[in-house]
């Protein structure tokens, strides 16, 4: 354990936990080791992920990592994703309102042709349901108030998209996207793209930047700090050896 309680924390979030709640947790055991109140210790991440989420999040824990977590945002991230087909939601995944979409059942070569044509950068636009400010308010705060959301598309890369299997009306595959990039808008597309419309059902973040999920600690694991790894000044923190893990 590092005698600072400062470092990098690869939790491997499960389903149903907020982003928030693997700080808010985190940052409690941290308080409790170093003799602290909660509220005086920092822990940040470098990217959300939804509660019906899983998989990677890298958190920074102590003021001299949490200072570094802009620079951590903008590393491209692997995501392992299942879609449906056949139907939209209101909020791109299995938590909005459903609705039936094109009756069309695509055949395989059409899928993996539609995957593959969004290889490449495109201008994406985020989902209604997503943390983006509008004046100051967060997206999903004026979505969920009933008001008319109106975001601007924005250029994203998607870097690879492999592993495609497919049986109506499900799709699964693995893409390679840059920061920024919305998986749920991205599934949206592809599912405009086939006519058939399409929303995600399963999530998984297994890399951001460097990092990899299977060098993650269940964020439950009793001795859960013992895992926080130590960048020094001169180690690029996208760029630590984790093979100690």
């Amino acid at each position: 354990m590092l005698t600072s309680m400062q470092g990098v924390l690869l939790v491997d979030k499960p389903l149903g936990w907020t982003s928030f709640d693997v700080v808010n947790y985190v940052r409690k055991q941290v308080a409790a080791a170093a003799g602290k109140k909660p509220k005086h210790i920092k822990v940040g991440h470098t990217g959300t992920l939804d509660p019906l989420a899983t998989g990677l999040l890298v958190l920074l824990v102590g003021k001299e990592y949490t200072k570094r977590a802009g620079a951590m945002s903008k590393h491209d991230k692997t995501y392992e994703v299942t879609i449906e087909l056949g139907a939209t939601s209101t909020t791109g995944d299995n938590e909005g309102v459903k609705q039936v979409g094109g009756s069309r059942q695509p055949s395989e070569r059409e899928v993996r042709a539609v995957c593959h044509s969004f290889v490449g950068t495109y201008m994406q636009t985020p989902p209604v349901y997503s943390a983006v400010k509008v004046n100051g308010q967060r997206a999903y705060d004026l979505a969920r108030k009933g008001k008319e959301v109106a975001l601007d598309p924005r250029p994203v890369t998607v870097y690879d998209m492999r592993d495609i299997t497919y049986v109506y009306p499900h799709v699964h595959f693995v893409c390679d996207v840059s920061s920024g990039t919305y998986v749920r808008s991205l599934v949206e597309d592809i599912g405009c793209s086939l006519g058939t419309g399409a929303y995600m059902t399963e999530l998984r973040r297994t890399r951001v930047g460097r990092f990899e999920v299977h060098n993650a600690v269940a964020v439950q694991h009793e001795d859960i700090l013992t895992y926080l790894l130590e960048i020094t000044a001169d180690s690029p923190i996208d760029r630590v050896d984790v093979s100690v893990l």
